[in-house]
């Protein structure tokens, strides 16, 4: 038995949000949604956690499967598996570097006001894309997710861009023993980690808003 590995093109999706009219404080943000979820659930809840007047592009996970077997199945999307990590890897840099791309040169926006999020399955890999691309945000706000594995040992470039990460203390999967532990662990690879852990299971957090805009506020447009 002979395996053999060969390219094929893939159709990419990502919904664009974007105010009538945009100001020096308008971020790009593309925003990634949790294992089996959906972007039309990640925009609405990214929008919820960081307001009106940003350009928010809420990316499709890139493997489509079925929730369910029934007459009108619902769709999930995923990131990828650890059947091949390595095209996972690289086709999710891939994806958030044309949508960054395309959407920062169509609005202006450049990398210094880009900023992205993660709830759950991508978290881990945005901060991956975030040590391997420094120069292509300003901001990761990682949200329910983990750390790479090979974090402290990968062969990543100084993280520019500054962290914050949500976590929550009933979360079934990232336990508070295993999350207490990111703030060190992410400090050996960024200067400016900010983390907080609240109240609340594996959920997307509403009280997570106040959070993110003070620390916004700091990040992008410090005084």
């Amino acid at each position: 038995m002979e395996h053999h590995t060969f390219a094929a093109r893939l159709d990419c999706h990502y919904l664009l949000e974007a105010p009538e009219t945009l100001s020096s404080r308008t971020l790009l943000v593309a925003t990634l949604h949790g294992f089996s979820s959906n972007p039309e659930d990640m925009l609405r809840l990214t929008r919820m956690l960081l307001g009106e007047g940003h350009v928010i592009a809420a990316l499709e996970g890139p493997s489509a499967f079925f929730l369910s077997q029934d007459r009108e199945p619902n769709i999930g999307f995923s990131w990828g598996t650890t059947a091949h990590p390595v095209e996972s890897v690289r086709l999710h840099h891939d994806i958030l570097r044309h949508v960054f791309d395309e959407a920062g040169a169509r609005f202006g926006i450049g990398p210094e006001r880009r900023l992205l999020v993660g709830f759950s399955q991508p978290v881990g890999m945005n901060y991956r894309f975030a040590a391997t691309h420094p120069e292509a945000v300003r901001g990761v706000i990682g949200i329910c997710g983990g750390i790479p594995r090979n974090w402290e040992s990968g062969d990543y470039r100084p993280v520019t861009a500054a962290l914050l990460h949500v976590a929550r203390r009933e979360d079934e999967f990232y336990s508070p023993a295993v999350t207490e532990k990111y703030p060190e662990r992410l400090r050996s690879r960024a200067r400016d980690v900010e983390f907080h852990l609240l109240e609340g299971g594996h959920r997307f957090p509403s009280r997570a808003a106040p959070i993110a805009a003070q620390w916004i506020e700091r990040v992008f447009f410090p005084q």
